[in-house]
């Protein structure tokens, strides 16, 4: 009698969790942009990091050449000038000559976060204050920077994190990857959002105020951590500065990858979770009803008919 009093209440705070989830998920697709000033669109710039070729890198790239945008800048830095992806890039700046694009060689980065070491060079070369960081395996629609301008009209907003679907590749282990980055993922994102508002960020796009930044003490401060999209929100919000959940939805495409790359990378974000957010690390075996349904069910057969249940809440949630 025990272990199922133990096992039904740690399945009846999975399901408790999983219907706040839907409560979460209801609250931010009620959000909308505000309406934009006409004419007062100010400029932007895209800070793009590449490295090697990712799949369907030049489609990706394109859709951030045609925003439907008056006046943006792209800057894409590589490590050497032999990088494959730079082949990319003077392509589509050959097919987009009306588009302002900058091409910066960053040398081997002095410490182990590339990723920082590149935008925190093409920050410094950017023109404009607000700053879009996207990573190379993101796809957008026309409308991202309008959204973007849109949501810092308001003077006190300094960081806005773009939420992602995962798009998979053709592998098993990739579509099994993005069910999970749809699902659990997100929805962690979208609770706490809903429980304690947002104190972090999440890459891979996110949208800043070169002086929300630079007043954190700038990518320098972010060097040394896994999670550097994280500690950006974390300290922003710490700061005072406003950090939301925009309502600007990416597309994320994580490639085709194999079962040793899918738990690598399954590897990397357990980690940055512990790291980031020990308790909700910790939190998260309270996360999944159907183990613990299948857990209640071992214990006592009788219970048996709760499963479809469990089964119908989870879908519902994810």
């Amino acid at each position: 009698m025990f272990p199922l009093t133990i096992t039904a209440t740690l399945l009846a705070v999975a399901l408790i969790y999983s219907v706040l989830v839907m409560v979460a998920a209801r609250r931010y697709l009620l959000v909308r942009p505000p309406v934009p000033v006409k004419g007062a669109e100010e400029p932007i710039s895209i800070l793009k990091p590449l490295a090697g070729l990712d799949e369907n890198l030049e489609s990706n790239l394109r859709t951030f050449f045609e925003q439907d945008y008056a006046d943006f800048e792209i800057l894409f830095a590589v490590r050497h000038y032999d990088d494959p992806a730079v082949e990319v890039v003077e392509k589509l700046r050959a097919e987009y000559p009306g588009v302002s694009t900058r091409l910066i060689v960053t040398g081997e980065p002095p410490y182990a976060n590339a990723k920082v070491y590149s935008l925190d060079l093409m920050l410094a070369e950017a023109g404009h204050d607000l700053v879009v960081m996207s990573d190379s395996d993101i796809r957008v629609t026309p409308e991202l920077l309008r959204t973007a301008a849109a949501e810092f009209q308001d003077p006190q907003m300094g960081v806005a994190t773009c939420p992602y679907r995962a798009m998979s590749g053709k592998s098993f282990w990739s579509r099994l990857e993005a069910t999970g980055m749809n699902a659990d993922f997100l929805a962690g994102i979208l609770m706490a959002r809903m429980l304690e508002g947002m104190q972090f960020a999440v890459g891979p796009t996110i949208v800043a105020r070169r002086w929300a930044l630079e007043s954190i003490g700038g990518f320098k401060r972010m060097k040394d951590y896994l999670a550097e999209d994280f500690v950006l929100g974390k300290f922003a919000a710490e700061a005072g500065h406003g950090v939301i959940l925009s309502s600007y939805v990416v597309e994320h495409h994580i490639g085709s990858s194999n079962f040793r790359q899918n738990a690598a990378h399954r590897l990397r974000w357990a980690r940055s979770t512990r790291r980031s957010r020990p308790l909700g690390y910790l939190g998260q075996a309270f996360t999944m009803p159907l183990p613990w349904a299948l857990a209640v069910c071992a214990v006592n057969p009788a219970w048996w008919p709760m499963l479809p249940l469990t089964l119908a809440v989870r879908v519902a949630s994810a």
